[in-house]
């Protein structure tokens, strides 16, 4: 009998759901959350990397050994540095200089090629290099911004979990909007199941600076994003989100980054509101490629 071993990309997903025990003080609310930084590049964007990859592998349009383009923040171009050295293509990455240095070593770690653009430019000025790059014919951009392939990542797995984990009783589930693929997904399988969970998007407040998420000027909007999947949006400021951060390690022992923290303060915030609901935000990534940024080193 030949035993079927998993690779690597085998354990992408299937992520443990967890109860917040202290956080949430005495309540009639169960407050849930997704450990997104079990998957093997340690972060939720795990699971869309691999679908644009393999996915746009089916349809023809990129092929083994073809050099890969992507604009990101950070947890994008690990996961996607992860999975071009699974499927052997070459990788350029383009992000603002002033995400993390963990961030950084990790992708040059999976052998992408990095390039920074300004703090000022930011990532639209990223996303605008990784056209530019595409037309001068260095490479084809996969685009999770406009790539149908993230959101259905999440439709046919994340979304899926949730209501299996939950076995059905999920009322409200909480996630940080960057590119919108995790809301988008779940939202759309989610409210097949039951039309009346409550979909609930974050985004920082008016300048706020929260790794991974965004206010995008109307322009910039992921092409991606409906807004009629979302519910409510909630507006985050970044001295609460780090707080709850720090809160989540300290008193949870779940280690996570400030989107994460940003996404638990606002299903604590939603806790107040409500009675005998299941609340569920996914915890993005893990804490330990924040640590230089000095986040962690701030008492509470």
């Amino acid at each position: 009998m030949t035993i079927q071993y998993p690779t690597i990309a085998d354990c992408v997903g299937n992520t443990p759901l967890v109860r917040l025990q202290r956080l949430p003080g005495e309540t009639s609310n169960t407050i849930l959350v997704k450990l997104e930084g079990n998957n093997p590049a340690g972060s939720v964007k795990d699971r869309p990397a691999l679908s644009m990859i393999a996915r746009a592998e089916a349809r023809g349009d990129i092929k083994p050994g073809d050099t890969l383009i992507e604009a990101t923040s950070g947890n994008t171009g690990i996961a996607l540095a992860m999975a071009a050295a699974i499927k052997g293509y070459k990788f350029i990455l383009i992000m603002p200089d002033n995400s993390s240095a963990e961030r950084k070593a990790a992708m040059t770690a999976y052998g992408a090629e990095l390039i920074l653009v300004s703090k000022e430019e930011g990532m639209e000025g990223a996303r605008d290099l990784a056209v530019r790059l595409a037309a001068e014919g260095r490479g084809k951009v996969l685009d999770q911004f406009a790539n149908g392939d993230n959101p259905e990542a999440h439709y046919s797995s994340t979304g899926p979990e949730l209501w299996q984990q939950t076995n059905g009783s999920i009322t409200h589930f909480v996630s940080s909007m960057g590119t919108t693929g995790t809301i988008m997904g779940v939202s759309r399988f989610l409210k097949e199941m039951n039309s009346a969970i409550q979909i609930i998007g974050l985004q920082p407040m008016e300048g706020a600076s929260i790794p991974g998420i965004r206010r995008w000027p109307q322009e910039y909007l992921p092409k991606i994003y409906q807004a009629e999947r979302v519910d409510r949006i909630i507006d985050m400021a970044q001295a609460e989100a780090e707080h709850v951060m720090r809160r989540l390690a300290r008193e949870e022992g779940i280690f996570c980054g400030v989107s994460s923290g940003g996404s638990v303060a606002a299903a604590l915030r939603l806790s107040q509101e409500v009675e005998n609901a299941v609340i569920v935000a996914i915890i993005c990534d893990r804490g330990d490629r924040y640590l230089s940024t000095g986040v962690y080193d701030q008492p509470n």
